[in-house]
């Protein structure tokens, strides 16, 4: 009887160690991260088996590391940075390596970040020899009073501020030269070119431990852009927008549809003033007015809770997320693939 009677014992002891543990995690804050690598980038029947692998590949570990980071209690704003280097760094993606060209045969980079604690922000744009936009606009954010720098002052200050500098070929790849030479040809011929060899774009917000929201995003801008053109990325409330009291959101797209319609902002406006979840916010602008207008696209987007949204207009978007609750998604195209 004592035997049996010590055994019961241990295993209301191990109930109720198991609901003890389930209710600390219960009570560790919330983190979410969500990442994209461009929408409307390739299309389902022109991307290889090779492709399809290598972009889940670096996408699913990319997002496994900012996730593991936000976990140990990294700053939303340090994790970011470091996954869109990362992003920055692979020739998979429109951003810093693997950068589309322009018309003159130019890398012109722009990128963006912005913190929801205290709504500060900082930009590049057209930028062409930092190694590394995302972090040249980090600086503009926490070493300058302003908010936007572009072209050679954005360089100059770059530079100032100790940041790699590198020539405008390191970013160049075989794959984007080609890109141009066939953009150059289909307009010379008359053919308006297909809208996937033109734009795509990396982004990543983020939930930190303290509840702070982070968005980030960082680009090449669009195939054959000319005349010092700049998109969506660089602009606060179009292409990156974050404020905690609502949500923080990075676009990917055709940048002047998300200008005139200030879709990151728009997205987080809804949010906090019409109390829609991120999810309908999100949708309505995605699926909804950019569609009616002609606006190819998409965002990722995370909300103080964990919840993320990540809708698109496009056949497909890179992405890859893990909410508040450990739900992992990592994908290319639709739901059901």
């Amino acid at each position: 009887m004592k035997r049996a009677y010590t055994g019961l014992s241990s295993a209301i002891f191990s109930l109720l160690l198991g609901l003890v543990a389930s209710h600390v995690y219960a009570q560790q804050p919330p983190v979410a991260i969500a990442i994209h690598g461009g929408a409307g980038t390739l299309t389902r029947d022109a991307i290889t088996p090779e492709q399809d692998a290598a972009y889940r590949e670096i996408l699913g570990r990319l997002v496994d590391l900012g996730h593991q980071k936000l976990l140990n209690g990294d700053a939303g704003l340090d994790v970011v940075v470091d996954i869109i280097q990362a992003l920055e760094e692979s020739p998979l993606f429109n951003a810093g390596v693997g950068a589309v060209l322009t018309w003159e045969g130019q890398h012109e980079l722009d990128a963006a970040i912005m913190e929801g604690y205290s709504l500060r922000a900082g930009a590049v744009a057209g930028v062409k020899t930092v190694r590394s936009p995302i972090a040249a606009a980090r600086a503009v954010m926490l070493a300058s009073p302003h908010v936007m720098l572009a072209g050679p002052g954005a360089e100059a200050f770059a530079n100032e501020q100790g940041l790699q500098m590198v020539d405008n070929s390191v970013f160049t790849t075989e794959r984007r030269s080609q890109a141009l030479l066939r953009y150059k040809a289909q307009q010379q011929a008359g053919i308006t070119p297909v809208v996937d060899t033109k734009f795509g774009t990396v982004g990543v917000v983020v939930l930190d431990t303290a509840g702070n929201l982070v968005a980030g995003t960082s680009t090449g801008g669009m195939t054959g852009k000319r005349w010092g053109r700049i998109g969506d990325a660089p602009v606060i409330g179009a292409g990156t927008y974050a404020n905690n009291a609502s949500c923080a959101v990075s676009a990917t797209g055709h940048g002047e549809y998300f200008i005139r319609h200030q879709v990151a902002s728009d997205i987080c406006a809804r949010v906090q003033y019409l109390g829609v979840s991120i999810a309908i916010a999100a949708n309505q602008v995605i699926l909804g007015d950019l569609v009616e207008v002609g606006g190819d696209g998409g965002v990722i987007a995370v909300d103080a809770q964990g919840n993320v949204a990540m809708p698109f207009n496009t056949e497909g978007m890179y992405r890859a997320s893990i909410d508040g609750l450990g739900n992992r998604i990592v994908a290319i195209y639709g739901e059901g693939e």
